[in-house]
């Protein structure tokens, strides 16, 4: 225990001490409670942080299940009271403690909901958590094969190359071979709607690279897989003329799965500069055709023209897809 402190404090942590000496977890809960009320109470927040990890791998290590994950949540509170910026040792503490609740304790999702909120807070372009304890959520939902809870949060992270190997084995092991290119394909483009381009050429890279199933490339003998390659060249240029020839001369590929229109529609507009679809447009291919015919009726007014184009810029800037219009 820590040095000793005065008055009620020090008797609460020497309760504390001969309960958890004793095997009385029952009783050492209700004093990790107390000082956390107490600590709080003096904005102690350093102290009660140790005390409340410390307490919570005591009670987990334990089997105490519900009660260890109630301190879980509330060494979160303490971090959202106090203010403690993300760091690395804490989203480590964070992630241990979440893998230690497991995956059957109905808490655990109010302790993730809790810290992913925590993670987000003072960071806008962090709305559903930080990167890094996403990676640290993902890593261990795959360790315990809970594949779907691990893909939501691999896409939030920027780990494409343990995403790519997790899709590698969910594949082999459970995957249709027709379906090799599919899978990485969708996370590419909604890597790309997340504005993500890094981690979304990371992921295709090491998938490419590790799957048994796909020769070296490019150019690889799948055309889904050419047009991934093709298109994350394209976004680097920029080019919109070459990202409308990708999608026509690749359309028999990117019609295998229907949402792919959609995600190239959010790709288009968010890196190509390419306005929101009208109502009436026939999907991607309208909206592609029906610029070029915007921009000839333009092509006599160069006042019309530089407004077209910065139009098309703040329609860049301003697109993002939430996290919802993903999954």
């Amino acid at each position: 225990m820590a040095a000793r402190r005065s008055g009620g404090v020090q008797r609460v942590l020497d309760k504390l001490e001969a309960s958890v000496s004793a095997g009385n977890f029952y009783e050492a809960h209700q004093m990790y409670r107390t000082l956390y009320f107490r600590y709080s109470m003096q904005e102690k927040y350093k102290e009660l942080l140790e005390l409340l990890y410390s307490g919570s791998k005591l009670l987990l290590q334990n089997k105490q299940l519900t009660s260890g994950a109630d301190l879980c949540n509330l060494f979160v509170d303490v971090l959202q009271k106090s203010s403690e910026p993300v760091t690395e040792e804490l989203v480590q503490k964070l992630s241990e403690l979440y893998g230690l609740i497991g995956p059957n304790v109905p808490e655990r999702d109010t302790f993730l909901a809790n810290a992913m909120r925590w993670s987000a807070k003072g960071s806008p372009e962090y709305k559903t958590g930080h990167p890094l304890l996403h990676k640290a959520v993902a890593q261990t939902s795959w360790r315990e094969k809970n594949y779907v809870v691990a893909r939501y949060h691999f896409l939030h992270s920027n780990d494409g190359s343990s995403f790519a190997m997790m899709l590698v084995e969910i594949h082999t092991r459970q995957g249709y071979p027709s379906e090799v290119d599919l899978f990485i394909t969708q996370v590419v483009l909604q890597y790309l709607c997340l504005q993500n381009k890094t981690t979304a050429f990371d992921a295709f890279h090491w998938y490419t690279l590790k799957h048994p199933n796909i020769k070296s490339g490019p150019p690889y003998l799948l055309p889904l897989l050419n047009f991934i390659w093709f298109l994350l060249k394209a976004i680097e240029s920029g080019k919109l003329p070459v990202f409308t020839l990708l999608c026509k001369k690749y359309k028999p590929s990117i019609d295998r799965d229907p949402t792919y229109n959609s995600y190239l529609n959010k790709i288009a507009q968010i890196f190509f500069g390419l306005p929101p679809q009208r109502p009436r447009n026939q999907g991607l291919f309208g909206n592609l055709m029906q610029l070029f015919n915007d921009a000839g009726h333009d092509s006599d007014s160069d006042h019309e023209d530089s407004s077209s184009r910065a139009s098309l810029t703040q329609n860049r800037s301003s697109q993002k897809m939430e996290t919802e219009d993903l999954d």
